[in-house]
């Protein structure tokens, strides 16, 4: 039998690529950049499909960002690979003070929270706003502002559902000829509240142990399933999507609905 590869063995490849391969060797962690960002979203893909075979290909994919980029800043003489391994291990037992030294339990946005100055140091520019709001929460939670329970943040959604619909009971959004919101006071004002109320479902469902993100995909997801099967229903009965109108689509709404828990027994 073969013996696996080991982690060294990915290193040396990389340090060849880099001696060997024009294109490797023309690299830098400015042009990295894009592939990075590419890999981790195909990761993501694989991980939200559960393919595991995908997810052991696309691993290897990020591994080989993360090989580049120690490969490049070692023949830069930045630091290398060691320095990097070096430092995720310090990291992680300074994050488990009980299990690495005589330090008390504590959470890490608490043991964060003490070296940092603001509340968003440290958070990418490019943080996606569902996921940017979850780590806001996260770290104000983290040094205790924050409901017990899920309660709370419940009410709190509720709350911010009945501003908005006050706000635009009290200034309806200006629509332009075509149809398009106009960006005025209104607008804004409505944007203000609509954005609070985001916010208290993120809220909400990060207290319920439920990452914002995560769940918005779920529905994505689940929404263009529906549909797509209403697309096909309707094709199959002769009727024109763009002409059915609200009543004929949502009647096919709840057989594809129905249909999905028959299948579900």
């Amino acid at each position: 039998m073969q013996a696996k590869a080991t982690l060294e063995d990915t290193l040396t490849l990389m340090r060849d690529l880099r001696e060997r391969c024009e294109w490797d060797a023309a690299q830098t962690h400015e042009s990295l950049r894009p592939y990075l960002i590419e890999e981790a979203q195909e990761l993501d893909d694989a991980l939200r499909d559960e393919n595991v075979g995908q997810v052991r290909e696309e691993l290897g994919d990020v591994l080989l960002q993360v090989l580049f980029h120690s490969v490049v800043a070692e023949q830069r003489g930045d630091f290398d690979i060691g320095d990097v391994a070096g430092g995720l291990i310090a990291k992680m037992q300074a994050r488990h003070p009980h299990l690495y030294g005589n330090g008390e339990r504590i959470s890490w946005e608490a043991f964060k929270a003490r070296k940092r100055t603001s509340i968003e140091e440290g958070l990418p520019a490019g943080l996606p706003a569902l996921h940017r709001a979850h780590r806001l929460q996260d770290r104000a939670a983290g040094v205790g502002f924050d409901w017990d329970d899920v309660d709370g943040p419940a009410d709190k959604v509720a709350e911010e559902l009945r501003e908005v619909r006050e706000q635009l009971a009290a200034a309806p959004v200006n629509r332009s000829e075509h149809g398009a919101p106009q960006f005025d006071a209104a607008h804004a004002a409505v944007e203000d509240e609509l954005g609070d109320l985001l916010f208290a479902v993120v809220n909400l469902c990060r207290k319920a142990g439920v990452h914002a993100s995560l769940a918005l995909d779920r529905a994505n997801a689940k929404f263009a399933r529906r549909f797509t099967a209403i697309e096909r229903l309707a094709a199959e009965r002769g009727i024109d999507v763009r002409t059915a109108g609200l009543a004929a689509l949502d009647e096919l709404w709840d057989e594809v609905k129905a249909g999905e828990r028959a299948a579900r027994g």
